[in-house]
């Protein structure tokens, strides 16, 4: 088959690689009909996850239809379309059964890697290195699903890919974010990062009851999709004074929750900008974590900061004094996606969101190094692209 590979920093190759098989009883094989590039999938583009191998296949946004069952799997059929959640999960551990997927304690084959970086391993994670296990991605034309009989929500056939392709990662992810705001009736959410997260975090916001919510970024067109398509009232922070502006249209008391949907490569200008660029560049530090600075210092006292944005390891000059003095609350993590996959099917079907929007590019598996560089890169008002195989 086809398969985006990794092959070094920016080095990306569609390859012809060895069809994925049937391992365990609860596997399943899906031809995937369409898969996306991710924003943190970038993070491995430009060579900030540590622990990639030349050859990985890449993604982690994926559906399609089963070709092929493990005798474990009983709930699901050769042509049933389904779409795939990028933290595999066992089903059946303490974390599993608490729903907190991405946490699944039996996923992660290289779990005492994990470890060793993070002082405990979270789930595997499909084409997101081998310190998320090695899995092979979803940038290929067939993917093995692990835990097939629970890692996956099956979609109407009269549903197209653009409108569930989303349910895979990044609504959920949006949406997460906006939930543990704990948004409450007259809210005013800040999210900084106007891309498909950013943009799902701020629909988010305002189906769970945010009455004013603000989107921050620097480039004009994301900007015009989080006003014109999102609803959200924006900030190009290059032209505008974040906090000011904050302080302005909050009279003077600051957000009550602010989401950072940017992580480790944020762009920040000035002085503090080129510190962490320099610090990042010198592996000083891994992370570039000028939004969550932000966040932390422009939230409201008592207020919540919801991080959606991927870290992978240390950050440098976090403003601890801020975050204890004021009594904020910190939430984040990897989403438990199967946890929103059904809700979030059900809020599709009956028209309170259509994922679709967010969609810039519909290009073939075989432009997906083209693809990358063009994300990364804004080219061509590039929001996302979806990935035909």
């Amino acid at each position: 088959m086809r398969a985006n590979c990794w092959f070094g920093k920016t080095d990306l190759r569609v390859e012809e690689v060895e069809d994925p098989k049937i391992l365990n009883p609860r596997d399943a094989i899906v031809r995937i009909t369409s898969t996306a590039i991710c924003g943190s999938d970038l993070h491995l583009y430009d060579g900030f996850v540590p622990t990639m191998e030349k050859g990985d296949i890449l993604g982690h946004e994926f559906m399609g239809e089963i070709v092929e069952v493990g005798p474990g799997v009983k709930n699901l059929t050769v042509g049933d379309r389904v779409v795939v959640p990028f933290p595999i999960s066992c089903g059946n551990c303490y974390f599993c059964q608490k729903q907190l997927f991405s946490l699944c304690e039996n996923s992660n084959p290289n779990a005492a890697l994990a470890e060793k970086m993070w002082g405990h391993s979270p789930c595997g994670i499909y084409g997101y290195s081998h310190l998320t296990g090695g899995y092979a991605g979803g940038q290929a034309e067939y993917a093995r699903v692990p835990y097939a009989d629970v890692d996956h929500i099956k979609i109407p056939e009269d549903m197209p890919d653009e409108k569930a392709l989303f349910l895979s990662d990044i609504l959920p992810t949006g949406y997460m974010a906006a939930e543990q705001c704990n948004i409450q009736p007259g809210d005013t959410v800040a999210v900084w990062g106007c891309g498909p997260v950013g943009l799902f975090a701020i629909a988010s916001a305002y189906m769970l009851g945010a009455e004013k919510v603000i989107g921050i970024d620097r480039f004009d067109y994301r900007l015009r999709k989080a006003h014109d398509e999102a609803g959200a009232e924006t900030i190009n922070y290059e032209k505008q004074d974040v906090y000011d502006t904050l302080q302005e249209w909050t009279g003077g008391r600051g957000p009550d929750s602010c989401i950072d949907a940017v992580g480790m490569e944020a762009h920040g200008m000035g002085v503090i900008g080129a510190y962490d660029r320099v610090k990042q560049a010198v592996m000083a530090e891994s992370d570039r974590p000028i939004v969550l600075r932000q966040a932390l210092m422009n939230c409201r006292n008592g207020g919540t900061v919801s991080v959606a944005g991927v870290y992978g390891g240390l950050v440098d000059k976090l403003p601890m004094g801020a975050f204890m003095n004021r009594s904020l609350t910190l939430k984040t993590g990897q989403t438990h996606v199967q946890r929103y996959m059904q809700p979030l099917l059900e809020r599709i079907q009956k028209g309170d969101i259509d994922p679709s929007f967010v969609i810039s590019h519909t290009m073939s598996l075989e432009d997906a190094p083209e693809g990358y560089k063009m994300f990364r890169d804004k080219e061509d008002e590039c929001t996302k692209i979806v990935l035909k195989p």
